[in-house]
Protein backbone atom coordinates (compact mmCIF):
# COMPACT_ATOMS: atom_id res chain seq x y z
CA UNK A 1 0.00 0.00 0.00
CA UNK A 2 2.59 2.33 0.56
CA UNK A 3 4.91 1.70 -2.12
CA UNK A 4 1.22 2.10 -4.01
CA UNK A 5 1.15 5.80 -2.54
CA UNK A 6 4.78 6.31 -3.38
CA UNK A 7 4.13 5.86 -7.14
CA UNK A 8 0.63 7.76 -7.51
CA UNK A 9 0.23 10.09 -4.90
CA UNK A 10 0.20 13.76 -5.74
CA UNK A 11 1.95 14.48 -2.40
CA UNK A 12 4.34 11.57 -2.89
CA UNK A 13 5.28 13.44 -6.25
CA UNK A 14 5.64 16.63 -4.61
CA UNK A 15 8.32 14.88 -1.95
CA UNK A 16 9.90 13.18 -5.52
CA UNK A 17 10.13 16.61 -6.75
CA UNK A 18 12.04 17.69 -3.60
CA UNK A 19 14.22 15.15 -3.60
CA UNK A 20 15.23 15.08 -7.77
CA UNK A 21 16.02 18.66 -7.28
CA UNK A 22 17.93 18.13 -4.86
CA UNK A 23 20.01 15.32 -6.06
CA UNK A 24 19.77 16.99 -9.51
CA UNK A 25 21.77 19.92 -8.41
CA UNK A 26 24.62 17.97 -6.70
CA UNK A 27 24.97 16.12 -9.70
CA UNK A 28 25.05 18.90 -12.23
CA UNK A 29 27.11 20.89 -9.80
CA UNK A 30 30.00 17.87 -9.88
CA UNK A 31 29.51 17.67 -13.38
CA UNK A 32 29.76 21.14 -14.74
CA UNK A 33 33.01 21.71 -12.29
CA UNK A 34 34.88 18.78 -13.98
CA UNK A 35 33.79 20.16 -17.58
CA UNK A 36 34.41 23.49 -16.87
CA UNK A 37 37.73 23.63 -14.72
CA UNK A 38 40.37 25.25 -15.52
CA UNK A 39 42.43 22.00 -16.29
CA UNK A 40 40.57 19.03 -18.04
CA UNK A 41 39.08 16.61 -15.41
CA UNK A 42 40.58 13.66 -14.52
CA UNK A 43 40.04 10.48 -13.24
CA UNK A 44 43.56 9.11 -13.13
CA UNK A 45 44.41 10.17 -9.11
CA UNK A 46 41.25 8.82 -8.38
CA UNK A 47 41.77 5.63 -9.99
CA UNK A 48 45.41 5.00 -8.52
CA UNK A 49 44.13 5.46 -5.06
CA UNK A 50 41.29 3.45 -5.59
CA UNK A 51 43.50 0.65 -6.31
CA UNK A 52 46.27 1.40 -4.33
CA UNK A 53 44.25 1.46 -1.52
CA UNK A 54 41.14 -1.03 -1.53
CA UNK A 55 38.77 -1.10 0.84
CA UNK A 56 39.74 -3.43 3.51
CA UNK A 57 37.53 -6.23 4.91
CA UNK A 58 37.55 -5.17 8.70
CA UNK A 59 40.38 -6.46 10.55
CA UNK A 60 42.55 -7.36 8.00
CA UNK A 61 44.41 -6.50 4.65
CA UNK A 62 41.96 -8.29 2.66
CA UNK A 63 40.06 -6.58 -0.53
CA UNK A 64 36.85 -6.21 0.22
CA UNK A 65 35.64 -5.61 -3.59
CA UNK A 66 39.21 -7.35 -5.28
CA UNK A 67 36.67 -7.76 -8.70
CA UNK A 68 36.46 -3.74 -9.08
CA UNK A 69 40.22 -3.48 -8.04
CA UNK A 70 40.91 -6.06 -10.79
CA UNK A 71 38.42 -3.60 -12.89
CA UNK A 72 39.70 -0.24 -12.60
CA UNK A 73 43.45 -2.18 -12.86
CA UNK A 74 42.67 -3.44 -16.02
CA UNK A 75 39.51 -1.83 -17.35
CA UNK A 76 39.38 1.74 -16.35
CA UNK A 77 43.78 2.35 -16.32
CA UNK A 78 44.32 1.72 -19.72
CA UNK A 79 41.02 3.54 -21.16
CA UNK A 80 41.65 6.60 -17.94
CA UNK A 81 40.83 9.41 -21.10
CA UNK A 82 37.50 8.14 -21.91
CA UNK A 83 36.72 7.13 -18.47
CA UNK A 84 37.35 10.94 -17.51
CA UNK A 85 35.15 11.80 -19.91
CA UNK A 86 32.48 9.20 -19.24
CA UNK A 87 32.03 10.49 -15.33
CA UNK A 88 32.27 13.80 -16.49
CA UNK A 89 29.72 13.93 -19.02
CA UNK A 90 27.60 11.10 -16.74
CA UNK A 91 27.02 13.28 -13.68
CA UNK A 92 25.88 16.45 -15.79
CA UNK A 93 23.19 14.40 -17.52
CA UNK A 94 22.85 12.70 -14.96
CA UNK A 95 22.22 15.46 -13.09
CA UNK A 96 20.34 17.80 -15.82
CA UNK A 97 18.15 14.76 -16.21
CA UNK A 98 17.01 15.24 -12.89
CA UNK A 99 16.41 18.77 -12.52
CA UNK A 100 14.65 18.86 -15.87
CA UNK A 101 12.32 15.61 -14.71
CA UNK A 102 13.02 13.84 -18.10
CA UNK A 103 13.91 10.31 -18.17
CA UNK A 104 13.76 10.45 -14.56
CA UNK A 105 13.65 7.38 -13.22
CA UNK A 106 16.37 6.40 -16.15
CA UNK A 107 18.91 9.23 -14.86
CA UNK A 108 18.49 8.27 -11.30
CA UNK A 109 19.31 4.70 -12.11
CA UNK A 110 22.93 5.92 -13.98
CA UNK A 111 23.16 7.87 -10.59
CA UNK A 112 22.87 4.84 -8.40
CA UNK A 113 25.58 3.27 -10.48
CA UNK A 114 28.27 5.90 -10.70
CA UNK A 115 27.35 6.23 -6.56
CA UNK A 116 28.03 2.48 -5.94
CA UNK A 117 30.87 2.77 -8.19
CA UNK A 118 32.54 6.00 -6.50
CA UNK A 119 31.50 3.81 -3.05
CA UNK A 120 33.37 0.51 -4.20
CA UNK A 121 36.43 2.73 -4.28
CA UNK A 122 36.06 3.91 -1.32
CA UNK A 123 35.18 7.22 -1.83
CA UNK A 124 31.56 8.42 0.73
CA UNK A 125 31.53 11.76 0.77
CA UNK A 126 27.89 12.14 -0.02
CA UNK A 127 26.83 9.14 -2.56
CA UNK A 128 25.18 7.48 0.14
CA UNK A 129 22.47 10.01 0.76
CA UNK A 130 22.37 10.16 -3.35
CA UNK A 131 22.14 6.41 -2.94
CA UNK A 132 19.10 6.64 -0.95
CA UNK A 133 17.46 9.56 -3.07
CA UNK A 134 17.99 7.46 -5.52
CA UNK A 135 16.63 4.39 -4.84
CA UNK A 136 13.28 6.66 -3.61
CA UNK A 137 13.30 8.31 -7.14
CA UNK A 138 13.57 4.99 -8.91
CA UNK A 139 10.82 3.37 -7.21
CA UNK A 140 8.81 6.46 -7.52
CA UNK A 141 8.33 5.21 -11.07
CA UNK A 142 6.82 7.78 -13.40
CA UNK A 143 5.36 9.65 -9.86
CA UNK A 144 8.77 10.99 -9.94
CA UNK A 145 8.83 12.57 -12.93
CA UNK A 146 5.07 13.87 -12.88
CA UNK A 147 6.72 17.89 -12.29
CA UNK A 148 8.56 17.51 -14.54
CA UNK A 149 9.41 16.88 -18.60
CA UNK A 150 8.40 13.24 -18.34
CA UNK A 151 4.60 14.29 -17.61
CA UNK A 152 4.72 15.57 -21.95
CA UNK A 153 7.95 13.16 -23.08
CA UNK A 154 6.72 9.90 -22.20
CA UNK A 155 3.31 9.39 -22.98
CA UNK A 156 4.65 10.48 -26.93
CA UNK A 157 7.26 8.31 -26.68
CA UNK A 158 4.70 5.66 -25.84
CA UNK A 159 2.42 6.47 -28.31
CA UNK A 160 4.95 5.43 -31.29
CA UNK A 161 5.11 1.87 -29.69
CA UNK A 162 4.49 -0.18 -32.41
CA UNK A 163 1.02 -1.73 -32.52
CA UNK A 164 -0.23 0.56 -29.85
CA UNK A 165 -3.67 2.24 -30.53
CA UNK A 166 -4.83 5.50 -30.67
CA UNK A 167 -7.15 5.28 -27.38
CA UNK A 168 -4.28 3.60 -25.56
CA UNK A 169 -1.92 6.59 -26.31
CA UNK A 170 -4.23 9.44 -24.38
CA UNK A 171 -4.91 7.40 -22.01
CA UNK A 172 -0.99 7.01 -21.48
CA UNK A 173 -1.20 10.94 -21.67
CA UNK A 174 -3.34 10.81 -18.43
CA UNK A 175 -1.77 11.17 -14.82
CA UNK A 176 1.06 8.86 -13.87
CA UNK A 177 -0.66 5.22 -12.71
Amino acid sequence: MAFRWWRTNLAAAAALLLLRLYAGWSWTRSGWGKLTGDEAFSAGGFVRHAIANPVLRSGTNEALYPTYVSFLKHFVSPQLGLFSLLVSWGELLVGLSLLLGLFTTAGAFFGLVMNFSFLFAGALSLNPWLILIGFLLVTGGRNAGRFGLDALVLPRLAALRPGKSRSAAAAASGPAP
